[in-house]
């Protein structure tokens, strides 16, 4: 039997505790492991680009260079690596900053323990992580900025219409082909069709996108015109 790699993981936090704090959780889980810390923002891109972890925990107030901007070098420079931010900050600016600098997925540092781990294995099995009361704030933000046009298909179907909502509400592939009444196999066909039609790679990439074309409304409900599948 092939024994399943580990998800490695590179912790970006000024604060030693902390950082410290959150390795021994992580450590703890058989299916994790910690490859390296960052104390600032360019020590964090340096060890990204030197370590090529799966998942950077990225914090957004970091000595030298900020965590947004660490991102934006990270994702552009290693676009396999996942940066998932962890920060206090919970306000549609920072969230909107880090989703187009490039990041994967925003967390609260008010997690708990457990949740946290339980969305970093959610992220990491899924690739998008951004709770809905999030998501909301981060409609709200690209609706405030203009960035949003008017309704547009992008020549979606209804179905990976709707599947981008769902997203957007955080489902994962087996909550997603429950909703639709399908297989996880099918959920992944739409997604990677969907992927395709708005030129994305990724789930959060694709909601993201969905927002700005209009797809997903404000209430965070689906734009429909009048065509059908």
């Amino acid at each position: 039997m092939t024994k399943k790699k580990k998800i490695t993981v590179l912790i970006a936090d000024d604060q030693t505790l902390f950082r410290e704090g959150i390795k021994n959780v992580l450590m703890g889980e058989k299916w994790m492991e910690v490859v390296g810390e960052a104390a600032d923002g360019v020590e964090a891109v340096a060890k990204a680009k030197q370590l090529k972890p799966d998942v950077v925990l990225m914090d957004i107030k970091l000595p030298k260079i900020d965590g947004i901007s660490a991102t934006r070098q990270i994702r552009k420079t290693c676009p396999q690596v996942n940066v998932l931010v962890l920060s206090s900050f919970e306000d549609e600016a920072h969230v909107l900053d880090a989703i187009q600098a490039g990041a994967n997925g925003y967390l609260s540092k008010m997690l708990p323990t457990t949740e946290l781990v339980n969305s970093i294995k959610r992220f990491t099995d899924e690739g998008l992580m951004i709770p809905q009361q999030l998501m909301g704030k981060l409609l709200h933000g690209l609706r405030k900025m203009g960035d949003v046009s008017a309704p547009a298909q992008a020549s979606l179907t209804k179905t990976e219409i709707r599947i981008m909502d769902l997203l957007g509400k955080g489902m994962s592939n087996k909550e997603l082909a429950k909703s639709l009444n399908c297989s996880v196999k099918t959920v992944k066909n739409h997604l990677n069709n969907a992927f395709h039609k708005l030129g994305v790679s990724s789930r959060t990439e694709a909601v993201v996108k969905a927002i700005e074309k209009g797809l997903i409304s404000s209430e965070g409900n689906v734009v429909f015109d009048d065509e059908d599948e």
